[in-house]
């Protein structure tokens, strides 16, 4: 029984170091969830409201839920934001509280390159009590409920134009370890650390008449544990709607909606349902709301899939 506790605990900490930095589907949205040189991007004061409910078919199965607000400001020389996350996993839950700052160079005038970095705390929980067990035959260090506190820095850099963006992001520069537990009878150990995970995502827009554009995007996320990415086949039509489909190496295939109420207000849905094994985890779903005050208007109908 104690071996198979340790192999359990072991699956649970590698699904944290999997799932440590939240899955999202509507990121091309809102793109300051993944990269910090997105700030100020929209043009105008911008906020996101996102909460993703993921593998529904699981107990104890992530739940994310994200704010975020930016705006260049300076002449639009600089971006700064604000982005707040909470997510649970099983016996964790994390709280990030990140400030967002960006440097704005207009290369052109199409081109305009941003350089960002992002710094804030981090709190991590793990409730091991509300785990539950068919046997009590565990070792009392398994019980201890840990919090722990860290510091967290992310970097980006990120080129766009109206049609076009490209960015390079990576979180949790510092890997700060968060926790340790004894098991065995402190014959062995398990841990828990932030770890440095990397965004590469690159999208295009070929405009081919006022009420239709075709957006591909394509997303590679990389950590220690591997790679894995996103081929998106976005269309934007009559100046409202978003419709897309989207496939997840090594997971399956998913669609995402985003429609304009206003000209101000978007509302997005998105929903995966993983193919093969993953089919059983059950369905992903995401909503998203953004509102985006004064001097971004124009991208309903010059949109540049920010």
């Amino acid at each position: 029984m104690k071996r198979l506790l340790q192999i359990l605990l072991l699956l649970i900490s590698n699904s944290f170091i999997a799932q440590q930095d939240p899955q999202y589907s509507l990121y091309q949205f809102n793109q300051l969830v993944i990269n910090p040189a997105y700030a100020g991007a929209r043009d105008g004061i911008s906020t996101t409201l996102l909460h993703r409910n993921q593998w529904t078919g699981i107990e104890g199965a992530p739940k994310t839920t994200c704010a975020s607000i930016s705006s260049p400001i300076m002449n639009n020389k600089l971006g700064l934001g604000l982005t707040i996350i909470g997510d649970a996993l099983g016996a964790r839950n994390s709280t990030g509280i990140y400030g967002n700052f960006a440097y704005i160079l207009k290369l052109s005038n199409k081109f305009k390159l941003s350089f960002g970095v992002s710094a804030g705390y981090n709190r991590n929980q793990f409730n091991y009590s509300a785990l539950s067990f068919k046997t009590p035959e565990l070792s009392s260090s398994i019980y201890q409920n840990q919090t722990s506190n860290a510091f967290d820095l992310n970097s980006g850099i990120y080129l766009r134009s109206n049609g076009f963006f490209i960015g390079l992001s990576a979180t949790h520069l510092g890997a700060s370890p968060l926790y340790s537990i004894k098991v065995d009878n402190g014959l062995s150990s398990l841990s828990y650390r932030l770890r440095t995970h990397t965004f590469f995502i690159i999208g295009k827009s070929f405009v081919f008449n006022e009420n239709f554009i075709f957006a591909p995007t394509l997303t590679i996320r990389q950590s220690d544990q591997g790679a894995n990415g996103d081929v998106n086949l976005n269309c934007f039509f009559v100046k409202r709607f978003w419709f897309g489909v989207f496939i997840r190496r090594g997971y399956g295939p998913g669609f995402l909606f985003q429609a304009y109420a206003s000209n101000s207000l978007r509302i997005g849905y998105s929903f995966d349902s993983g193919m093969g094994n993953a089919r059983s985890l059950g369905g992903s779903h995401e909503i998203m709301i953004g509102f985006d005050f004064a001097g971004n208007k124009s991208k309903v109908i010059n949109p540049r899939f920010l």
